[in-house]
């Protein structure tokens, strides 16, 4: 059985605050993965159906408008429940193409009315594999979005090798990123919205560190996509056009890019990963083996879930 294969990472933006003309939308940019030859094609954070990126929601310390609860109804609205007929829709969509698909969403939980940042996994039968909620949302993203529990820091193995990944600036937090290498992550996928140059550092820091492949996936994202009726749009009078450069990017365990990075327009990065140079690149580091000292250190995580097996 062969030990390489081709990973995409998909730089756009969804339809902003509109869930079925995103669905649509990556449903086209699904096939376009596959039809060039990706077995793996990863999304950006919160995909599905927008990150609110330059919006208040009416919020300050101490009061929140009504305008703001407006904008916060109409980003509900375009998010998802996990399980529902749009995850179907979306397993439909790996399954046509034949490939793993990663992509993040807003989830929205109708019982308790809170929303996460979610990172959803499916294999190419169509099935929903797992999901993982971000643990900790950044500065005025805890208004949108809460807490994931630490159940859901999950790795897959597959036949691709060993899949996990962590959101956005969750990748800062040491200890998580130690709970993933523990789990023996290969395909370490980083969706996020930071567009900085400096992000790239980061993801080639987990390169090493995690002697994984690094798979960094963000949008591109004008303000002019962001709907004209938006209640909160008045929020973006002071905010430049790109409001996100991208920066896709694909690395292997050695810290050399294979792809990218993607920068100011959308589009798909492919390259060919070889699982085996994970090993390879073990034999002078690894976080959790021969490089670890567990007689003076050790972490426990919560709740963690068992790696699980999927052909």
């Amino acid at each position: 059985m062969s030990t390489k294969f081709i990973a995409a990472v998909v730089q756009a933006s969804p339809v902003l605050f509109d869930l079925e003309k995103t669905l649509a939308k990556t449903a086209h940019l699904v096939t376009e993965a596959a039809s060039k030859g990706a077995k793996l094609a990863l999304f950006p954070e919160a995909f599905i159906s927008a990150y609110p990126r330059g919006l208040s929601f009416g919020t300050v310390v101490g009061s929140r408008s009504a305008e703001g609860r407006e904008t916060w109804l109409r980003y509900w609205n375009s998010s998802i429940e996990v399980p529902s007929k749009a995850t179907a829709q979306l397993g439909e969509m790996a399954r046509k193409a034949d490939l793993f698909l990663v992509i993040g969403v807003n989830e929205k939980d109708t019982v308790s009315g809170t929303m996460y940042c979610t990172m959803l996994y499916f294999n190419p039968k169509g099935e929903l594999l797992g999901k993982h909620r971000k643990l900790k949302p950044t500065a005025a993203e805890r208004i949108v979005w809460g807490e994931g529990d630490g159940s859901t820091l999950s790795t897959f193995n597959t036949p691709l090798g060993k899949m996990g990944g962590l959101i956005c600036w969750e990748n800062y937090m040491p200890l998580a990123r130690m709970a993933m290498y523990q789990k023996g992550v290969q395909l370490y996928l980083a969706p996020t919205a930071d567009s900085r140059e400096n992000w790239q550092h980061t993801l080639k820091h987990i390169a090493l560190e995690g002697r994984c492949f690094v798979i960094g996936c963000n949008q591109f994202v004008t303000k002019s996509m962001y709907p004209k009726d938006l209640p909160g749009i008045t929020d973006l009078d002071h905010q430049p056009e790109v409001m996100s450069r991208g920066g896709s990017v694909i690395m292997a365990p050695t810290g050399e890019v294979l792809a990218g990075p993607l920068w100011d327009e959308e589009g798909i990065l492919t390259a060919e990963i070889d699982i085996e140079e994970v090993m390879k690149n073990k034999l002078d580091f690894d976080p959790v083996g021969h490089y670890a000292r567990n007689d003076v250190f050790s972490l426990t995580v919560k709740d963690q879930p068992d790696s699980e097996v999927f052909e």
